[in-house]
């Protein structure tokens, strides 16, 4: 399996990230859908256990952020990776059109409240970085929000490029481990996935003809996350362009970064000192005294 500092996957940080280049489907000699998800089962077992030292180190906070277009499988992921995680120590916020109290804030204020704590892992399906995807590709949105430099083209998207790495910057120093993960699903694999939502009465709920309207302006979303995974793909938070055509390979992708990155925090349980071991010591003796 790959490991998150050698993952193929990982978004360079010198604005070199090509979407053309990047595959949707795994590699020739991929593990096969059963492999992958034995081996997702194991991962999710260790991240489980990693989640307890991290919260009981009480040191660092993890904040996944999870992007892509629709059908892509956010969801899915989150949902089949974290699933042995304690949900007293994991909490997910999905994020949809913001509302009228967001929209007099700036673009991070709404994500900023719901950031992790230390000892805990947070999620972002999708994130402040729908300012600079859908936003982007459709202006119009922009009208809401009432800006003052709302109209200055290029520049906007310059400066909130900016703003996210020095905000993702400031939380990494002060002891946030950031992952971002493209879940990146090719068009004909997403039109595959609509068809389903449309045929299989069990899935019809998650169908919006809106969707379909979207892959309109597939170049344009395209250009959109080029852009913005070259601006803010950085040391202290890397994206990663995860195939997003296969689900289980996609699953056991992500779920490999994830264990690789706890791991290299070298979390541990705290120590107990000899005053502590004296004092465990009495109430030991007090609690086998008690009838």
């Amino acid at each position: 399996m790959f490991t998150a500092e050698k993952s193929p996957y990982l978004v360079p940080f010198d604005g070199s990230f090509s979407v053309s280049d990047s595959p949707t489907s795994p590699p020739k000699g991929a593990p096969d859908k059963d492999e992958c998800k034995e081996a997702l089962e194991d991962l999710v077992e260790e991240i489980s256990e990693l989640q307890r030292v991290l919260y009981a180190d009480n040191k660092w906070a993890v904040l996944l952020v999870f992007q892509a277009l629709d059908a892509a499988g956010k969801d899915g992921t989150i949902r089949a990776v974290l699933t042995g995680v304690n949900p007293a120590g994991c909490r997910v916020v999905p994020f949809k059109a913001p509302s009228t109290r967001e929209l007099e804030h700036d673009f991070l204020w709404r994500t900023t409240r719901f950031l992790p704590e230390r000892g805990t892992i947070g999620v972002f399906n999708r994130s402040y970085y729908e300012e600079v995807l859908v936003v982007r590709v459709h202006p119009g949105f922009l009208g809401p929000q009432n800006l003052p430099d709302g109209k200055e083209g290029r520049k906007l998207w310059e400066k909130r490029y900016r703003s996210i790495r020095d905000h993702e910057q400031h939380l990494a120093q002060n002891g946030t481990l950031i992952l971002k993960f493209w879940l990146n699903v090719s068009k004909e694999e997403q039109k595959e996935r609509f068809l389903s939502r449309i045929e299989e009465p069990h899935k019809n709920w998650k169908f919006s003809s809106a969707d379909v309207e979207e892959r309109k302006y597939w170049k344009d979303y395209m250009e959109a996350f080029e852009d913005a995974l070259n601006e803010t793909s950085r040391p202290w938070a890397p994206w990663y362009a995860i195939p997003a055509d296969d689900k289980p390979f996609m699953r056991m992708s992500v779920a490999t970064i994830i264990a690789d990155n706890l791991k290299s925090l070298k979390l541990d349980y705290p120590k107990v000192d000899d005053e502590q071991r004296s004092a465990f010591a009495a109430m030991r003796e007090r609690l086998t005294r008690e009838d």
